[in-house]
């Protein structure tokens, strides 16, 4: 497989990063995500809520198009993401890119994980001085220090690993990041920690998050819209300020009166 220049992936102007249109997915005959339809621009953020069951997940595997949906269409940069080829599809993903809820899922654990963070870079045309440079450069945007590529991940916190996985899905320099629960497997103090790191790294990298996550006051942080799902289905949506703030539907009113 040649290499490819990331710009070639990159949405256009005007363009958004990811469309979502009329989404729906079953398993075993039964529906567990119906028309779910939702579009972000760049460097916009949005936040999927609900509770376990209600299909958040569900909705990030097929954005990242590791399913194929039942219904609905998937675009990236205006792309119906299952028009394209395998190998097409794996060149967009330098564009979008997946944190997962457990770094091990993105960290190969008989690796050193610099080669790790490094991997996507596999089929970008760069030089091995500049993808050491880049490694460099994602390592520090994370706050881990640079002989950090040369450990295995047993030897990081549950923190750090979390802090490498965003290394590894900034490494391509993406569009669009994929976040799915990135904070529920992490303490209350480390999970403050990524939050703020995911804030800055979006403020100064201009990439455009969907957030997948039942804490509130996570989305209400990092994002400009907000998506509650229950049972598959969007009850409420808008404004992160708004479903947040003033929310209409008694589901979104349960969930925040949870918090107080």
């Amino acid at each position: 497989m040649s290499p490819v220049d990331p710009a070639a992936s990159a949405p256009g102007p005007g363009v958004p990063v990811l469309e979502a249109e009329a989404l729906g997915q079953r398993y075993n005959g039964r529906d567990v995500l119906r028309q779910v339809s939702f579009s972000l621009r760049p460097g916009e953020s949005l936040g999927v809520i609900g509770e376990s069951g209600a299909g958040k997940s569900t909705l990030a595997r097929l954005l990242m198009a590791l399913e194929r949906p039942a219904s609905g269409v998937v675009r990236w940069a205006g792309e119906d993401v299952q028009a394209l080829s395998a190998t097409q599809r794996r060149l967009r993903r330098t564009q979008v890119q997946m944190v997962f809820q457990d770094p091990y899922s993105s960290l190969d654990p008989r690796w050193r994980v610099g080669r790790s963070v490094m991997e996507p870079l596999q089929l970008l045309r760069m030089s091995p001085q500049a993808r050491q440079e880049r490694l460099s450069a994602v390592l520090a945007a994370v706050q881990l220090e640079p002989d950090a590529a040369l450990r295995f991940p047993h030897q990081f916190s549950g923190g750090q690993r979390q802090r490498l996985a965003i290394a590894r899905a900034l490494v391509t320099r993406p569009a669009l990041i994929v976040a799915d629960e990135p904070l529920s497997a992490l303490d209350v103090s480390v999970q403050a920690q990524i939050l703020s790191l995911l804030r800055d790294l979006q403020r100064r990298e201009g990439i455009s998050l969907v957030l997948i996550s039942h804490d509130l006051p996570a989305v209400e942080v990092l994002c400009d819209q907000a998506l509650v799902l229950r049972d598959g289905q969007v009850v409420e949506q808008g404004s992160a300020a708004t479903v947040l703030g003033d929310p209409r539907h008694p589901y979104t009113q349960s969930l925040l009166a949870a918090l107080a």
